[in-house]
């Protein structure tokens, strides 16, 4: 068998042991089963409807990973799609969004690409769900995947990701907002004040530029505010970053980030109560490599500590 057949192969048994695993998560939830159930349905369905075509151990993983994350991609789900309490999600949609959500988040990227994890569920969607199903999916999961910093975008996907070409048309509203990295001193250590979202990474505090105001001082006002900090002085512009966001209930929206080095006294952080973040921390420079970054944040990070360490020599 050439190389290529392979490779379609296991692409079309990856994609059948995904249906298998939804098949199997859709009757645990509809029956409301224990975690201790869902190994003999999974087993129970390869064998009665898909018996030597799957992949059951992938199928396998892929459900106990859903499981063991459920609290989490349930929490996602809920702040992506804000009109959509998850109980009125029906029961085949939630649990394609989880098995989506799950590939795109916590899958091994090398093995599950981003645009695969999506394109596998929109094609879920398609097949088991309802009419609108497809596009409800799409656009649940394609937020989070903008807010995640698109990773892969550059790849070249095999099939389209479900915009329509008259989004193309459409002119795209902009909003503005201001982040930082906000860094202190207490004796010899220097901290950076980090926060927390609801997918897992540590990030940039920002806020929205009002209409009409200075970016530097709508961004001074906006860290202020999220962090609980009082006194922030702006030092440096690091970086700006453009990117387009995608929300269930308004549609696409761009936004444009200026990106600055604040310092601040060493003290408690406060974090504002509002949706997507659930934590604010400072962290030793030395802790930072083992953080868990996005992929366009990291260089605005390293630029910023780099210039701080500067400062110190």
């Amino acid at each position: 068998m050439c190389a290529t057949l392979k490779v379609n192969f296991a692409m079309a048994n990856r994609h059948l042991s995904r249906s298998l695993a939804l098949q199997s998560l859709y009757e645990w939830d509809f029956n409301h089963r224990d975690n201790t159930d869902i190994a003999a349905i999974i087993t129970r369905n390869q064998r009665e409807f898909a018996e030597g075509q799957t992949d059951e151990r992938f199928a396998q993983a892929l459900v106990r990973g859903v499981l063991a994350k459920q609290s989490e991609l349930d929490t996602i789900i809920a702040k992506a799609a804000p009109d959509w309490p998850l109980e009125k999600i029906s029961v085949m949609d939630r649990n394609i969004l989880r098995i989506g959500l799950y590939e795109l988040l916590f899958a091994d990227r090398a093995e599950v690409p981003a645009k695969v994890a999506i394109n596998e569920a929109i094609e879920l969607a398609k097949a088991y769900g309802g009419e609108t199903s497809g596009r409800f999916v799409n656009g649940v999961v394609g937020a989070v995947y903008k807010e995640i910093g698109e990773p892969g975008k550059e790849e070249v996907s095999k099939r389209p990701m479900g915009a329509g070409t008259s989004d193309v048309k459409k002119e795209i509203p902009t909003q503005h907002l201001g982040g930082a990295v906000v860094y202190a001193r207490d004796g010899d250590e220097v901290y950076l004040a980090l926060v927390h979202d609801v997918f897992g990474h540590w990030t940039l505090s920002k806020g929205s530029i009002a209409v009409g105001e200075r970016v530097e001082d709508g961004t001074v006002r906006g860290i202020r505010e999220e962090l609980g900090l009082t006194d922030v002085t702006i030092k440096e512009k690091l970086d700006e970053n453009t990117y387009t966001a995608y929300n269930p209930e308004s549609g696409k929206k761009k936004k444009h980030v200026t990106y600055f080095l604040l310092e601040s006294p060493f003290t408690d952080l406060k974090l504002e109560e509002k949706g997507g973040l659930d934590d604010a921390q400072w962290f030793k420079l030395k802790d930072i490599l083992d953080l868990n970054f996005y992929n366009d944040i990291l260089p605005i990070v390293t630029k910023a500590i780099n210039l701080i360490l500067a400062q110190k020599s």
